[in-house]
């Protein structure tokens, strides 16, 4: 029995404001930016990964986080590869609509998503959300304006918060 071929995943480490990031990259897109914790999984997305270093492959990807974290860039370009189900790709592309500087409520994201009570299931697909920073679930914010959860801690959610309402201005 053959075993499955694996499929690559470029990575690299990447310092920023909110600490150390691991930026993955597959052939499609970005796959996975997370606040590093060591780790890679040997399976995202029900397939099993070959992680691969090379800070090459992810060069394009980390130069537009770093003109995010300078302040100068509002809007990400680079070509994204989101692996979710239906409804957290609904709402994750529901994410990149809010625009930089603003915040919208976890209600909000239900609504733009047509499931207007599922506000606590908008906040899983935010949680599982394999993009942080680029697909913007820190945006989103409690209905009464508070911070809410946030995978990298709600200090690194307010430093981002505070990184585009300073560059907004």
């Amino acid at each position: 029995m053959q075993s499955a071929e694996r499929e690559p995943i470029y990575f690299a480490k990447q310092s920023s404001l909110v600490g150390e990031l691991t930026i993955a990259a597959s052939a499609q897109g970005l796959v996975a930016l997370h606040f590093d914790d060591g780790k890679l999984p040997g399976v995202f997305d029900g397939k099993k990964m070959q992680w691969i270093e090379s800070p090459e492959k992810v060069a394009a990807y980390a130069v537009e986080l770093e003109e995010y974290f300078a302040g100068t860039r509002r809007q990400f370009t680079m070509p994204l590869d989101l692996r979710g189900t239906d409804f957290q790709k609904r709402c994750w592309k529901a994410l990149l609509n809010i625009p930089y500087g603003e915040t919208q409520s976890y209600a909000d994201i239900a609504r733009a998503v047509g499931s207007p009570r599922a506000y606590r299931a908008v906040g899983m697909a935010n949680h599982y959300n394999p993009v942080a920073i680029v697909v913007p679930c820190h945006r989103v914010i409690a209905s009464d304006g508070t911070l809410g959860g946030y995978g990298g801690g709600l200090d690194c959610k307010q430093k981002l918060l505070q990184l585009e309402r300073e560059a907004a201005n």
